[in-house]
């Protein structure tokens, strides 16, 4: 199994020389650092210790991951920082359930043992209640979706659409394994607090991400986005009901709060409906795509028995 280690940096002259040379020690020699148009050494470094180094083309870690997908061509490739957060003599733990067919996309679970330090209490509370907020509205026991040490097997990293082009990205690409129907698994890891200063702005882009989860919802289950908007249209439909009824015993009425109350109704009991039909559609979707990717890699095994 052809391992490609994945590196996007900025600035991390301090730790990238540490990160490659760790791999290097374990036997993973295929390492491709992905440069954000560093100010610092860290092309220099990266490529003195022997990576491959390709200068990205935009800007953003979205779009240095979407670039590498398009270069690599390994059977695995997995994604690392290059701050020293994360620990290279882990990657077995991320490589193991794919070499034992357990998993296509394996996410490496930080709060399973992170160091003292390693998240500030904002960045801690704002990751929990991400992580909450997704499992509620996707119905995922996945507990740390921003997670940025990942395993993906060849299938995954070719066929997920990447649109995001900053932090947002580890939620694109959860998402967009469970929309192609892959199979994704947390592991536990270690996390380091980081040397220097951190490039995540806790307030701005937690809404970003936030946000993402949202509008990915539609990518994955068109269904659940339908329930949730038409839950809403109901819930202030008979709110707006419940007053102009209490208005109308006491002998007062409200023509147009009534014609919007039962709008509200009726578009929310629509969406439902809606919901209902492209939750069989979706789920029909899945299956066929699950169905392909075994017979696809049926196929490529008894090519390769001939």
């Amino acid at each position: 199994m052809k391992v490609t280690i994945v590196i996007p940096t900025l600035n991390e002259e301090e730790t990238i020389g540490d990160v490659i040379e760790r791999f290097k020690k374990l036997g993973y020699s295929d390492i491709l650092v992905i440069d954000g148009k560093s100010t610092d050494r860290t092309r220099e470094i990266a490529a003195e210790k022997g990576a491959r180094v390709v200068i990205q083309s935009g800007e953003g870690k979205g779009q240095a991951i979407a670039e590498a997908f398009a270069i690599v061509d390994s059977d695995v490739v997995v994604i690392i920082d290059g701050d020293g957060t994360y620990m290279p003599e882990e990657v077995d733990k991320l490589l193991n359930p794919i070499r034992n067919d357990k998993a296509d996309h394996v996410v490496g679970n930080r709060f399973a043992g992170y160091e003292e330090g390693a998240f500030t209490k904002l960045n801690l509370v704002g990751n929990k209640i991400l992580n909450t907020f997704f499992r509620f509205i996707y119905g995922v026991e996945l507990h740390d979706i921003l997670s940025g040490y990942r395993a993906l097997k060849k299938e995954v990293y070719k066929n997920v659409e990447l649109k995001k082009l900053g932090f947002e990205i580890e939620t694109e690409l959860t998402v967009e394994t469970l929309v192609k129907g892959f199979r994704i698994l947390e592991v536990p890891i270690t996390y380091k607090r980081r040397s220097g200063r951190a490039k995540l702005r806790p307030i701005r882009d937690g809404i970003r991400i936030g946000k993402t989860i949202y509008e990915l919802l539609k990518r994955y289950s068109p269904a659940r986005y339908l329930y949730f908007v038409g839950v809403l249209f109901l819930i202030f439909g008979f709110a707006s009901g419940i007053y102009v009824v209490i208005e109308w015993y006491r002998r007062i009425t409200h023509y147009l709060l009534a014609t919007l109350t039962t709008l509200l109704i009726l578009s929310g009991l629509q969406l439902l409906m809606f919901g209902i039909i492209s939750d069989f559609i979706f789920r029909s979707n899945t299956e066929f795509r699950r169905e392909l990717i075994k017979i696809r890699e049926h196929l490529k095994r008894e090519k390769s028995n001939k």
